[in-house]
């Protein structure tokens, strides 16, 4: 049974590293890992993720309007990493829950939980409802 995991931190704990560490090891047991960021993190471009320490991996951006659980069907993988989840919107979230039950893949969330206002984030509060 797939579960839904959301890994979170503070700014600068490595939640980026630790995403691309977790894909290289997936792929390196032979496993496909779709890695997605939403398409607002446009910090190191529109198609990339990358750690302050150099690490780097070409993504898929999530716009607003994109449907993932549409994509998902069309595309295999065994594991979805996704960086960046707190910028997610709930629809997403939802979505990415739809791929967990219905789709029996893990999904594993990197992001933020709080701004710096200790106030949730959109995409944030939704994965911990759920």
């Amino acid at each position: 049974m797939a579960k839904l995991y959301f890994k979170y931190g503070a700014m600068g704990s490595s939640k980026t590293a630790q995403a691309l560490i977790t894909k290289y090891n997936y792929e390196e047991n032979d496993l496909k890992v779709w890695l997605i960021k939403p398409s607002t993190d446009t910090r190191d471009g529109a198609t990339v993720i990358r750690s302050r320490i150099g690490l780097e991996a070409a993504a898929e951006p999530v716009s607003p309007e994109t449907d993932l659980w549409e994509l998902f069907q069309n595309r295999q993988c065994d594991i979805i990493i996704v960086d960046e989840c707190q910028f997610l919107s709930p629809a997403h979230v939802d979505q990415l829950r739809t791929i967990v039950d219905e789709g029996n893949t893990p999904v594993i969330c990197f992001g933020l939980r709080t701004d710096f206002l200790t106030r949730l984030f959109p995409g944030s509060s939704r994965v911990m409802e759920i």
